[in-house]
């Protein structure tokens, strides 16, 4: 203290240091308090929503298989009970959580019972036994597979419950997909109640055939409980209560499933929602308690009040020994500069790990500061640019070194449209697309930019930019949009023959109603014929986009075959059918083949269509010529090759044969949809191998393949085959 000072000064001026902090600190406590309930309501919304959108999505899942399902029983021309069990065979893997069963109800009067229990036994539902309930219309199950474990049941008449008699109907009515009331199953009744739930069924019309013809509906019976658990388990993290209510038959409103977790404190938050699925909305009750829900009452407003007072009385202790003691001052002087280091450590290490996330994210970052030179670039950015060193100059030469281009690929990109540099003059820049192409990147890479405006440590203006890699994005919608172009010039031009001729057959039979001769029957058979010639186009095409599905879908089969037998089974197919009488039988060399692992459908469609595209594409009036041959690589991989002496593939167009929808433009038009060889690529890639095409010296193509072979794999199980081959 100084000589002559009071000591009351000290006192009084400790006194208001501390009254101000105090004040201070209780200020920021409150503001917290206020901030953390905004954050829980904020919260308890985005779980809602959140809660919401998963169960929309896993009701969306199970509308579109059963949509899926329906369309492909409706593919099939006839229908038996082995090709419906091969068709719904992959939902047993799907792990559709719930589901009991999926079949096929078929509707009846009560005098057709008896006609359509034996047309069912025909094909191939042997034990089936119908079991209609009163009289009138009846709705049976003739066809199903479960999907529990549990044993299916068929022949029960779907009308004898309310709720799934007016699913079907208004399935019928809208020719769409739709969900019940909320009931217990039929199938479960047997069950002792407490294993019961309330469940609902999905329900799907199926057509057949050009002319539509309505053959029944595909029936999907879920336990609500089963069906909602996970989902609602997972959406309702951190809330101790969640429930979905649905109405019943009689128009009261039931549970349909439920979720309970324990609270750590009272429930003080809810929330009520609707959930549209499908033709019916659901109500979702949530509710939580703020100690649950991360930072909405984290005890952080009373630790910043009572630090905050704490370090009041601290300052005010300190302001006491600063005026009384310069000893005692400079030792606190000393603490404090202690302090400052500890805290510069940390910053460093805030740095650090700053840097290492930097370096461990996938999208590419890039700092640049106020003269347009980049200050960082994370490794991703480096390496989606194609670049390890930066340039200055700023945007005038980033075209030039990185190689930027506009989505043509052609187009240089401006400097002025840079999204860095517009960032810089403080704009903010979301999703520009644009092309990388160097050195590194020689076939050009698509990316995606976002910039904004931040503000350096030299308090300057810089900007910031993120990169993102979406050539495998845009390299799929591309595909989409050839996919949607075949579709409709494919399926237009064979519909407008149909319909066209359709009406021709339509006079000439008003003709012979009014006496017309035999021109005019002649003219109707042509017409029937067209329009006959008509639908196998549109069955064609559809059947090789369901090809094209399932060689990247499909579940593979591995297992040991001969390929020998294999290709036998195709060229005898190939070479006995009738259409190749005209141009002479084909000339067909199979070599020696050695055994291989693969999926035996799978392999056979390769072979299939690379035999079949070169006995389609032999140039009129000369007999195909093909040779069949293979050899066993080093590695125990089998090297299968397919040449033939046809037209040929024009230089170029090698690789490119095999993309979605690609026709080689060697000016001579044949009919298909440019799937063929994209279907055998997808298949050989998902065995693990390699499919290339090349020209044949003598004239022609030359096809080869790579698959596992015998000797590679010889000592493993086929299980263990299964493990190694890639999903897709």
């Amino acid at each position: 203290m100084r000589r002559g000072q009071p000591w009351w000064r000290a006192a009084a001026v400790s006194a208001l240091v501390a009254v101000a902090g105090c004040a201070m600190s209780l200020g920021a406590g409150a503001a917290l308090r206020r901030d953390e309930r905004t954050d829980g309501d904020i919260q308890m919304d985005r779980r809602a929503a959140a809660a919401v959108t998963a169960i929309q999505g896993e009701t969306r899942r199970y509308l579109d298989t059963l949509r899926t399902t329906a369309a492909a029983v409706g593919a099939q021309p006839l229908l038996t009970a082995s090709e419906y069990a091969a068709i719904t065979a992959p939902l047993q893997s799907m792990k559709l959580a719930g589901a009991t069963s999926i079949a096929l109800v078929v509707p009846a009067g009560n005098d057709d019972v008896a006609r359509v229990q034996q047309t069912w036994r025909e094909r191939g539902a042997t034990g089936l036994t119908l079991r209609p309930q009163g009289s009138g219309d009846h709705a049976f199950s003739v066809l199903a597979t479960q999907l529990d474990g549990r044993s299916v049941t068929g022949g029960l008449d779907m009308m004898q419950a309310s709720a799934p008699a007016s699913v079907l109907a208004e399935s019928r009515r809208t020719r769409q997909a739709a969900i019940s009331d909320t009931y217990q199953l039929l199938v479960d009744r047997s069950l002792p109640s407490a294993q019961r739930q309330n469940s609902f069924v999905l329900a799907a019309p199926v057509y057949q055939g050009p002319r539509a013809t309505f053959l029944g509906w595909i029936l999907l019976g879920v336990r609500g409980q089963d069906f909602m658990g996970a989902t609602l388990n997972a959406a309702g993290r951190d809330l101790a209560d969640l429930w979905l209510e649905a109405g019943n038959a009689d128009g009261q409103v039931v549970t349909v499933a439920t979720m309970h977790h324990a609270t750590t404190g009272g429930v003080d938050l809810r929330r009520v929602a609707n959930v549209p699925v499908a033709d019916s909305t659901w109500t979702m009750h949530l509710a939580a308690s703020r100690r649950d829900l991360p930072g909405a009452d984290t005890g952080l407003p009373v630790a910043v009040a009572g630090g905050g007072l704490l370090l009041t009385l601290v300052f005010a202790a300190l302001v006491w020994v600063l005026t009384t003691g310069r000893d005692r001052a400079r030792e606190r002087v000393r603490a404090r500069t202690s302090q400052l280091v500890a805290e510069q450590a940390e910053t460093k290490r805030q740095a650090v790990l700053l840097r290492a996330v930097l370096d461990g994210i996938s999208d590419g970052v890039g700092v640049i500061g106020p003269d347009g030179d980049f200050l960082l670039h994370n490794p991703a950015a480096r390496e989606i640019l194609g670049q390890e060193e930066d340039v200055s100059g700023g945007a005038e030469v980033w075209q030039e070194h990185y190689g930027l281009y506009r989505t043509d690929g052609t187009s240089p990109f401006p400097a002025e449209e840079m999204p860095l540099f517009r960032a810089l003059a403080g704009e903010s820049v979301d999703h520009v697309e644009m092309v990388v192409r160097n050195a590194v990147h020689p076939d050009g890479r698509v990316i995606s930019v976002s910039a904004r405006p931040i503000d350096t440590a030299t308090e300057r203006r810089g900007a910031v930019a993120v990169f993102h890699d979406i050539t495998d994005r845009k390299r799929v919608e591309t595909e989409l949009r050839g996919f949607a172009g075949v579709v409709a010039h494919d399926l237009k031009a064979p519909l407008t023959l149909v319909n066209a001729y359709a009406e021709l057959v339509t006079e000439a039979l008003d003709d012979l109603a009014a006496g017309a001769g035999a021109p005019t029957l002649e003219q109707a058979r042509k017409g029937t014929a067209k329009v006959m010639h008509g639908a196998a186009r549109m069955q064609r095409l559809i059947t090789e986009l369901l090809d094209y599905t399932a060689a990247r879908d499909a579940t593979l089969r591995v297992e040991r075959l001969s390929m020998r037998a294999l290709v036998d089974d195709v060229v005898t197919t190939r070479t006995d059918a009738p259409d190749q009488e005209a141009d002479g039988r084909p000339d067909v060399f199979v070599g020696p083949l050695p055994d291989v692992y693969a999926d035996p459908v799978l392999l056979r469609q390769v072979v299939d269509n690379l035999v079949g595209n070169a006995i389609k594409y032999t140039p009129p009036g000369q007999a195909p010529r093909i040779d069949i041959t293979a050899r066993t690589d080093e590695d125990g991989g089998v090297r299968v090759r397919i040449a033939d002496r046809g037209i040929g593939i024009p230089d170029g167009e090698h690789a490119a044969v095999f993309d979605s929808f690609h026709r080689a433009s060697n000016g001579i038009a044949h009919p298909g949809t440019g799937l063929g060889l994209a279907i055998c690529r997808r298949i050989v890639e998902r065995h693990g191998g390699h499919i290339d095409a090349g020209p044949n010296p003598g004239g022609g193509t030359i096809f080869a393949f790579t698959l596992p072979g015998a000797v590679a794999y010889g000592p493993e199980t086929v299980e263990e085959i299964r493990d190694a081959v890639p999903a897709n």
